[in-house]
């Protein structure tokens, strides 16, 4: 295992390097609301018992709003201006194991039948810095969902606090390896048997459910009541997805900047909106909000897990710290698994 040690000193030149190269550094805001960018080392700051933020990083990967392509009306036809992805280089500083997988499960469905540039290119240009989690709360259950707080999935490099001081960093993938080679200066050789025993020492959630049985259970309980029960408070806000790492719904628009141009636009969405669904002749196949909810807990947990193996969800808790009516979806999920059992 590839292993070095940074000071505290030494990582943030180690970041004012990364700005001088020309890389876009992300990293939580100070009030732990959404992810930003940051213009001066000043600004650095990283800690691994902070709450995560109450929006995930996924709006620089998976834009909220973007132009596909603009149009222009000619006497001849219709001209198309493709429009490009940003090339920008972003570097996603001290990512908790429960965001940074994130790119890595939504990229399956932004490469199935049809490969999204849009996405693609800034996936690749980013390098997720993760960091050991050390925060804990009643909505936290990434163990539940094949995580965990020291897990290194997603990252291409990760930090682990050895003392107020110093940091080890793991090389992940062959990605972060050339990332930090330009950098090396800054580095000391690790000691992963050292570091192993701090990870040891990591206390780590019990698991609250088995994904596979409520994968199993949703398969043949597809009309059963407690869909009713779970989602009959659902204000069908969206809120949930919208904070959520690996929700990925988006619409397609097509907006007229007057009779001669426009452009077509693709905007977040949310499964639970009451327009998601509604077919241009009124007919709504879920046509109130416990069919809704059913379909979030459907997708999360089979839907996606059938498709592409992986389940949409990295037990970060945001939906169910944000939820104005206080839905707790991993309670939900440990309800369902009871629900198996008996």
């Amino acid at each position: 295992m590839d292993e070095k040690i940074v000071t505290s000193d030494n990582l943030k030149i180690f970041a004012e390097e990364l700005l001088k190269a020309n890389y876009a550094l992300i990293l939580p805001d100070k009030e732990g609301i959404r992810w930003e960018k940051i213009s001066n080392t000043d600004e650095l700051h990283i800690n691994s018992k902070q709450k995560p933020t109450k929006a995930s990083f996924k709006e620089f990967v998976f834009s909220k709003t973007e132009p596909i392509f603009y149009f222009s009306n000619k006497n001849d036809g219709v001209e198309l201006i493709d429009s490009k992805s940003s090339e920008e280089k972003m570097v996603f500083f001290g990512a908790k194991p429960c965001d940074a997988k994130s790119i890595n499960i939504i990229s399956k469905v932004f490469n199935w039948e049809y490969k999204d540039d849009f996405f693609n290119t800034k996936a690749e240009n980013s390098i997720i810095i993760g960091m050991l989690c050390e925060y804990r709360d009643e909505f936290c259950f990434c163990t539940s969902v094949n995580l965990s707080p020291v897990s290194t999935n997603g990252s291409d490099l990760f930090l682990i606090p050895i003392n107020e001081n110093s940091y080890a960093i793991r090389v992940v993938t062959e990605k972060g390896k050339e990332f930090i080679k330009p950098f090396l200066k800054l580095f000391s050789e690790g000691n992963p048997e050292a570091t192993d025993q701090i990870l040891k020492k990591i206390n780590l959630p019990e698991k609250s459910f088995e994904s596979e049985v409520i994968h199993s259970w949703i398969g043949n309980n597809f009309e059963h009541k407690y869909f009713e029960r779970a989602g009959e408070t659902c204000l069908g806000c969206g809120q949930c997805a919208f904070v959520c790492p690996v929700c990925h719904c988006f619409d397609l628009v097509d907006e007229e900047c007057s009779y001669s141009c426009g452009r077509r636009m693709k905007n977040w969405d949310a499964c639970q909106f009451g327009l998601f669904t509604l077919h241009g002749s009124g007919h709504n196949p879920r046509h109130d909000q416990t069919q809704r909810y059913r379909q979030r807990i459907s997708h999360k947990f089979k839907y996606y897990v059938d498709k592409f193996d992986e389940i949409l969800c990295t037990g970060c808790g945001r939906c169910s710290r944000g939820c104005p009516v206080g839905i707790d979806f991993g309670q939900i999920a440990k309800e369902i698994h009871s629900l198996a059992a008996n």
